[in-house]
């Protein structure tokens, strides 16, 4: 069938990884002494708590104004719970005019892209890149610079500062990581907010993961920084925390300016994020403190199963490992498409190839794989690993 005409920036880009994953299915029948592991996707499994979900029904049936329109950068409550607990745990200065409810962590990324880029500029972004990022710039026309980080996953400011040019207008981040599950240190974050204000760019760090850091205390000192707003953006998922990823509740922090800016983007595409959605979000940051600490340290447990699991598999080598993913090299001759295709029925494994988070043109991509560990318990993890142990080389 011939297409009407078609956009040439979406026809430029990839099909959503998770979902061509899912179709390797497609078929496929699975033992029942051998059920499918999935580990593509990075999303809890469980609803959010029974009190968050009482909480959410409560508004459904009792708040009128919940099924209405709201406003377009969030409810002022949820807005302003953010900000201070966000300036409380960064040790810094927020207010709640510097934030803005979305709906996800993706349309925040979206949100704030659109407020600085548009066809023809570009934007750095770390290898492996989250593939979500890549596709939207590339739906925006904005070129998207390859980082390289290495075996370490770690990004280089010098390496960084080589490739700015005239249409350079920022720095993406991710960090605990994803695809890579590395958290950057401190000094490595500071590296790259200096080196974007010197230059006159934004820098985007999305941490939408940070719930689940191991590092005690605040990951960065950014927004202790009194003029933080003139180069800092930051982006953050309440999905993973409160487990409301179908709710689709995001947040940026940015200056009054730039959300001026953002609430017209929103305006247009969703009008404002869903009202049950930011209900369940405020109830859970002002209720769940302690739950959440607890999922955290459950996350905790998974990383350390993953860490040692593949500290006995010959051969592989556990590149990072943090947050909800283990990124890793394979020791098959097949290349990472072809062999996480094969995983399928081979192992009843479901993953992500590393080509997904590369440029077609880095060899890299194709020695490498993304586990999304967070979905599967610890004694899953060991059957992961009897399965990988038991593959034929």
């Amino acid at each position: 069938m011939t297409l009407s005409p078609l956009n040439p920036a979406l026809g430029a880009t990839f099909a959503p990884p998770v979902m061509e994953a899912r179709r390797w299915l497609e078929g496929v029948q699975f033992a029942p002494e051998r059920p499918l592991i999935n580990v593509s996707q990075a999303a809890p499994v469980e609803p959010p708590p029974l009190a968050l979900r009482q909480a959410i029904a409560t508004a459904a049936l009792d708040t009128p104004a919940a099924h209405l329109y709201g406003p377009v950068l969030g409810l002022p409550d949820l807005r302003a719970e953010l900000a201070t607990q966000w300036s409380t745990a960064y040790g810094g200065a927020i207010r709640a005019d510097q934030v803005a409810i979305t709906q996800g962590c993706n349309q925040a990324f979206c949100a704030a892209l659109a407020t600085l880029a548009g066809a023809g500029d570009a934007v750095l972004l770390p290898t492996p890149w989250y593939f979500n990022h890549k596709m939207w710039l590339d739906m925006a026309g904005v070129e998207a610079v390859p980082l390289p980080t290495g075996e370490s996953l770690l990004p280089d400011p010098d390496r960084a500062a080589r490739l700015i040019t005239p249409a350079t207008r920022a720095i993406v981040l991710v960090t605990p990581n994803n695809p890579g599950g590395v958290e950057y240190p401190a000094e490595l974050v500071r590296a790259f907010y200096e080196l974007a204000r010197s230059r006159g760019l934004a820098l985007i760090l999305d941490e939408t993961y940070r719930d689940f850091d191991a590092r005690p205390g605040a990951p960065h000192d950014l927004f202790a920084d009194p003029d933080w707003a003139e180069t800092l953006i930051h982006l953050y998922s309440f999905s993973k925390a409160y487990r409301l990823t179908g709710h689709r509740v995001g947040a940026i922090v940015a200056s009054v300016a730039r959300l001026a800016e953002v609430e017209k983007f929103l305006d247009t595409v969703a009008i404002c994020p869903s009202q049950l959605g930011q209900i369940g979000a405020l109830w859970g940051m002002r209720n769940l403190a302690q739950w959440v600490a607890g999922e955290r340290a459950e996350i905790l447990a998974r990383r350390a199963a993953m860490t040692a699991g593949f500290a006995r598999l010959d051969g592989w080598k556990l590149l990072g490992c943090g947050a909800y993913f283990a990124y890793v090299t394979h020791p098959f001759s097949l290349p990472s498409p072809e062999f996480a295709k094969s995983l399928v029925r081979e192992a009843s494994l479901l993953l992500l190839p590393g080509t997904m988070f590369m440029p077609a043109s880095d060899p890299e991509g194709a020695r490498q794989l993304r586990i999304a560990f967070a979905n599967i318990d610890t004694p899953t993890i060991g059957e992961l690993m009897r399965r990988l142990a038991a593959l034929a080389p």
